[in-house]
C-alpha cells in the first residue's frame, strides 16, 4: 500500500509504522489529531521527512476509505 509504512510482527508488536524505524503511525496521527502541526511532529521526531509523515496520513486515510461500516440499531 505504501513504501514508508511497513507493518512486521518483529516491530511495534506489528502496529504500522514507519520504514527504519519504531516510529508508530498511530503516533504521529495522535500528535497531528491533538494539534500539532508538520512542523511540531518533525521537531519531535527528528528522524522523519515531512514524506513520512504524508505516507502516515495516506495510510490512514486508506484504512478509513476502505472500512466497512454496518450501521448499530437500537
Amino acid at each position: 500500500m505504501n513504501e514508508r509504512v511497513i507493518i512486521d510482527c518483529g516491530v511495534c508488536h506489528g502496529k504500522p509504522c514507519i520504514k527504519g524505524t519504531r516510529i508508530m503511525v498511530s503516533n504521529i496521527l495522535n500528535l497531528l489529531a491533538h494539534g500539532a502541526n508538520l512542523e511540531e511532529v518533525l521537531q519531535g521526531y527528528p528522524q522523519l521527512t515531512r514524506d513520512d509523515v504524508f505516507a502516515a496520513l495516506e495510510y490512514a486515510e486508506a484504512i478509513v476509505r476502505d472500512e466497512d461500516i454496518q450501521p448499530a440499531f437500537a
